[in-house]
């Protein structure tokens, strides 16, 4: 049986909001995605997305065509046309570490006051527990007396990079919520997915997006503290990793040795949960450990970067790879921002490539020379190192590398070189955990 199209409308128009509407609207459903942001309503408007996401455009492009996907700023209006209400609006950490949940408020505030009838409202949003509840407080503070809503949460456990494919295909649908109808809206609107769907109470819902990043943060920890061992005992972290991965228990996921984890999730879900646990009087001093340990693994691959070459001062080093990840321009909370500034601080010259992330990164690295390809990068640099895993530097030519750096000195953040095959090229390469 088909699910009956719904009437949506998706607050805040980011990466979670952008790929939830364009996904919604792709399965039939009419959907307005708001956004305060102007500019970036127009660029959507006329068929750009504002960020890079394989597939994005395509679909937001096909929504539009169809009549089922809209972009506006106002809010009013998307409200009183929608029967349910994504929040999906940013949450920024504080200094502190804690979710600033303004954002959240504000909209809350906007969607309770016009209200023209039955509303589900749901946070898309990463927040912390007990937010249901304050949307809930604030939306029956503002909204005319004897008006019928509920509040439901729905994390969103979407990979940067590869975010419409892990919307339509999802491992599992958590869904929070406090009434029957919320769940059954909630249900029909998921049905085309035939997904795994938990139901829970909407605290539940709220801590399992925290826990679930929380504990993939800490795999990508351990696996980065192993590699420094493996490094000490000329041991293999990718194969120490095969060999664990194949346990069922562990699984072979974020088990790859690197620099860190960067990106607006796993730093900013970790600081969050940790303070969440402060606050009912809970150290939990393994998500401490877990930060302390990714900090360390850039400041690890600094020393490497000496090692390599001896001094840093007066030497160019080419950089290739900003972004946090392969498959997104996202340069929120990257390790080669603080990598960068490192190497600058100690008097490094650095020429920087990255596929998508350039433009962003203009914004944020100061006195770098941008290159147009991975080759302005090598010519007349001292050392090439490597950021960011993505699939055309694995692609690249070595002899033109060589030929193009002035020493054969290659150190790589993400283990995407084979350190037999770079050897036997001629080149001084050192990577995570490998000897």
């Amino acid at each position: 049986m088909k699910s009956k199209a719904k009437k949506i409308a998706v607050v805040g128009s980011g990466y979670v909001g952008l790929v939830s509407g364009a996904c919604f609207a792709s399965l039939g459903n009419e959907v307005i995605c708001v956004d305060i942001d102007e500019k970036k309503i127009a660029l959507l408007k006329k068929g750009k997305s504002p960020i890079y996401e394989p597939g994005l455009e395509e679909l937001l492009r096909k929504g539009v065509k169809q009549g089922k996907l809209s972009f506006s700023t106002d809010i009013k209006s998307a409200v009183q046309k929608s029967e349910i209400i994504f929040i999906a609006v940013g949450t920024p950490p504080k200094p502190n570490g804690e979710a600033d949940l303004s954002y959240i408020e504000n909209v809350a505030c906007q969607v309770a006051v016009e209200m023209n009838g039955y509303k589900l409202i749901v946070e898309k949003s990463t927040v912390p527990v007990q937010t249901g509840h304050w949307i809930k407080e604030t939306v029956e503070r503002h909204a005319k007396k004897g008006a019928h809503f509920d509040v439901a949460s729905n994390p969103e456990f979407l990979r940067e990079g590869s975010a419409v494919k892990d919307f339509m295909n999802p491992d599992r649908i958590i869904l929070g919520v406090e009434s029957e109808k919320a769940e059954s809206m909630l249900k029909d609107l998921y049905k085309p997915l035939k997904a795994t769907i938990l139901v829970t109470d909407i605290k539940s819902a709220e801590i399992i997006k925290h826990a679930s990043n929380s504990f993939l943060a800490a795999k990508i920890s351990f696996i980065n503290a192993l590699s420094v061992v493996c490094d000490a005992v000329k041991a293999d972290v990718e194969q120490v990793a095969l060999g664990m991965g194949l346990d069922r228990r562990i699984g072979k996921g974020f088990l790859n040795a690197g620099i860190g984890f960067g990106g607006f999730c796993f730093p900013k879900d970790l600081a969050a949960f940790i303070r969440i646990s402060e606050k009912v009087g809970y150290d939990f001093k393994l998500l401490k450990a877990v930060e302390e340990i990714n900090e360390n693994q850039k400041k690890y691959f600094l020393k490497k970067i000496e090692q390599a070459i001896w001094n840093i001062q007066g030497k160019t080093i080419g950089v290739l790879g900003l972004s946090f990840k392969p498959n997104t321009d996202d340069m929120r909370f990257a390790p080669s921002v603080d990598i960068i500034e490192a190497l600058q601080a100690q008097g490094a010259t650095v020429k920087v490539f990255d596929p998508h992330a350039m433009g962003r990164a203009k914004s944020l690295l100061k006195n770098v020379q941008f290159c147009k390809d991975s080759y302005g990068v090598c010519q007349g640099s001292d050392c090439m190192i490597v950021l960011t895993e993505w699939e055309e530097f694995k692609q690249l030519d070595l002899k033109k590398i060589k030929k193009l750096l002035k020493q054969p000195v290659i150190v790589d953040g993400r283990n995407i070189y084979d350190p037999a095959t770079m050897r036997a090229a001629g080149f001084r390469y050192t990577s995570i955990g490998r000897s």
